[in-house]
């Protein structure tokens, strides 16, 4: 046990070697990372185990599967943030925990929750003093330090294999032989299986309830993710604990034996509210959840956003384009995107504002940066760590939002302000496909296989452009429907913290009713197909 406490930390101290290399500005930080690691504290803390309160004295726990532990995603964070204000009014005095990599950077962002490692020993032991800290010092000092621990853990559990990696390339290259083929991953792979990590699974088991926060990671496109959720609720189910999914955009699931996997764990949920209604209540349907269980309410960061909303019709066009390996752009595409979005903004003397949503290994920064570079006007990017209110206000002063990421359209059709949502697979049809449906109009899909992409995503721009005084009302006021409906989904919610998990619920609300399937441009050979102009 000591042993396990001196190597916590020896890690911290090279932590600080690290973050006062890279991070000069807050190495006044260094001496509070003296303090041990959560995990090594309470290894120490707890060699005499503690006798468990009683059920009868024990405030309520709430466990939150967040679906991005490092939290360096502001769309997900942003629906953390609703969550969380909700489950905090509803219950004062329950202790709400988060699943995250990083327990400190989950209290810089959110002071009223408390952070459980996966590899937490006792997950609902106190918030040691550097969380409590931490949620005085806020994300964007806490931040810098807690990304730099969780890569120096990253580099130093990936050194094993890179030092096997290192000597097989050797003994080919003295033996002179080819370096293998690349075999890409087969779908008849098996599906990753495992046991659950202890400190989530004793976390689990000891709450009082489990919700899995919105987002879309249940799906063929993440396969793994899919799973260890799945493994997480089903946990929870067994042991008599009640679960809730909030927000959640499913599929696609095509991959049978994920089928199979969820049709065994889905049904054994309290309550499913979805952000979508075109796939998702097929997919429950197909996996045999009970249709009262489910419920159609929108993404819950919609509320975050639509309170940043101003009166003003804005004058700037908002920029991101997602490049990741769930949404391939080729370098060509990816340079007449930045080409089309620049002179649409220069036509209008409008400024172009870059707005970054993922900021895990700085992915839509790479991808977006370069691209508004050579505009005459660009507003300079937020900085990393801040909250996704602050996102949502530099929205507000758009008056249209061209984006590859989803939760950049959410942030925008929240405030009235329409969108040119950019696609290149089936997994991102559905996403904004979805969110259109439930806004009805203001959102206009662009596939980035047009052949004729620059003319297609030019006019989507300005026809976006003309419409935006049109829709904000309308859009807007889907937003206010869509809230109501998460809000009432939250209020049943509760209901499963009164009765047994398997107990029917009865329905009080219905689903939210889905608008039209929003504008997609047909491609230029499309429209010549058809005969047809391009649809207004």
């Amino acid at each position: 046990m000591r042993a396990s406490v001196e190597a916590s930390e020896a890690d911290v101290m090279r932590i600080e070697a690290v973050t006062t290399a890279s991070e000069p500005t807050i190495a006044w930080l260094r001496p509070l990372l003296s303090e041990t690691s959560r995990l090594g504290r309470r290894m120490s803390e707890h060699e005499a185990p503690r006798q468990r309160p009683r059920q009868a004295t024990r405030p309520l726990r709430i466990l939150v599967e967040n679906s991005e532990y490092w939290l360096r995603n502001n769309g997900d964070l942003a629906m953390l943030a609703v969550t969380l204000d909700r489950m905090h009014q509803r219950w004062p005095d329950a202790r709400i925990a988060v699943l995250t990599d990083s327990p400190c950077q989950l209290r810089a962002y959110f002071p009223r929750a408390e952070g459980i490692s996966v590899f937490d020993e006792d997950p609902w032991a106190p918030p040691t003093r550097l969380e409590r800290l931490a949620g005085h010092l806020g994300p964007r000092v806490v931040g810098p330090v807690a990304l730099a621990r969780l890569r120096l853990r990253v580099r130093r559990k990936q050194l094993p294999d890179r030092l096997r990696a290192g000597r097989r390339k050797l003994l080919r290259l003295a033996l002179q032989r080819p370096a293998p083929a690349d075999i890409p991953a087969s779908e008849t792979a098996p599906l990753p299986t495992g046991p659950l990590h202890p400190g989530s699974a004793a976390a689990a088991a000891q709450s009082s309830l489990v919700v899995a926060l919105g987002g879309g990671y249940l799906t063929d496109a993440d396969r793994t993710q899919t799973v260890r959720v799945l493994n997480l609720v089903e946990h929870a189910c067994d042991a008599g604990v009640p679960v809730a999914l909030v927000g959640q955009g499913l599929g696609p699931l095509d991959d049978p034996r994920l089928q199979a996997r969820a049709a065994q764990v889905l049904p054994k949920v309290g309550l499913i509210a979805l952000r979508e209604g075109r796939r998702g209540p097929q997919i429950l349907d197909r996996a045999g959840v009970a249709a009262e269980r489910v419920l159609v309410t929108g993404d819950d960061a919609i509320e975050l956003a639509y309170d940043a909303r101003t009166d003003e019709i804005g004058s700037d066009i908002g920029f991101c384009l997602r490049v990741a390996g769930y949404a391939p752009v080729s370098a060509g595409v990816a340079d007449l995107i930045g080409r089309t979005v620049r002179s649409a903004a220069a036509e209008r003397t409008a400024a172009l504002v870059p707005l970054i949503i993922a900021e895990y290994r700085s992915q839509d920064r790479r991808s977006t940066l370069p691209l508004v570079r050579g505009c005459a006007n660009v507003i300079a990017p937020l900085p990393r760590y801040v909250h996704p209110i602050e996102i949502a206000r530099r929205v507000g002063r758009c008056r249209v939002v061209v984006t590859g990421a989803y939760h950049l359209a959410v942030f925008a059709l929240s405030q009235g302000i329409p969108v040119v949502a950019l696609t290149s697979t089936a997994y991102y049809d559905d996403k904004f496909l979805g969110l259109g449906a439930m806004f009805g109009q203001g959102l206009t899909l662009v596939r980035l296989d047009d052949p004729c992409l620059d003319q297609t995503l030019a006019i989507a721009i300005d026809r976006a452009w003309l419409a935006a005084p049109v829709v904000q009302e309308p859009l807007r006021a889907r937003a206010r429907m869509q809230i109501d409906a998460s809000r009432a989904a939250m209020d049943r919610v509760a209901t499963l913290t009164e009765a047994p998990a398997t107990a029917p619920i009865a329905s009080t609300h219905d689903h939210l009713p889905p608008a039209a399937d929003p504008v997609r441009l047909p491609t230029a050979d499309e429209g010549a197909t058809a005969g047809t102009d391009l649809p207004t």
